[in-house]
């Protein structure tokens, strides 16, 4: 009789250790999914660092660029003022002299009628073409003005597309 209570009981916590198997093994199926999508995740956030650190690299060439452009324009900025002298000078009918240097020529008085409130003698294409069709040394300020336009349309370009190519990298991430 005490035979068949003792195996009466072992059954019982065989029974019970089967379940709590059971149940172990479930914890752990949902443990090794956790586990799984952990990896996962870590790969990703792996992908999206080093795609930020793309983009990183991407924004120091275009504020490297950036300056680049900026030195460019400082440079037409101050040939522009240079242009407008000459161009103030010959209106006047004094034959300009071309600076050796290149430093920036401050402009001279307005004339009375270049005054701003009244009207202007033309813009500054006006003032080019007017040059082109006038006398020699107008073609050499011809030369000079078709440079800084060249040279402002080139930085403006350039600084369309780093822009551009910035807020592409900025958004495709």
């Amino acid at each position: 009789m005490t035979g068949l209570i003792l195996d009466a009981v072992l059954m019982l916590l065989l029974v019970a250790a089967l379940g709590y198997g059971v149940r172990l093994e479930r914890k752990l199926a949902t443990l090794r999914q956790g586990q799984t999508d952990f990896a996962r995740a870590v790969g990703e956030l792996n992908a999206a660092a080093g795609r930020a650190e793309a983009a990183l690299g991407s924004l120091r060439v275009a504020s490297q660029e950036t300056d680049l452009l900026h030195d460019r324009i400082l440079k037409a900025q101050a040939l522009k003022l240079e242009l407008e002298a000459l161009t103030a000078r010959t209106e006047r009918g004094v034959a300009p002299a071309v600076p050796a240097a290149r430093e920036p020529v401050r402009e001279p008085p307005l004339r009375e009628e270049a005054r701003p409130g009244r009207s202007a003698p033309g813009s500054l294409a006006e003032r080019i073409q007017a040059l082109a069709a006038g006398e020699a040394s107008g073609r050499n300020n011809l030369r000079v003005i078709v440079q800084a336009m060249t040279a402002n349309q080139a930085a403006k370009q350039s600084l369309n597309q780093a822009r551009r190519r910035l807020d592409d990298d900025l958004f495709a991430a």
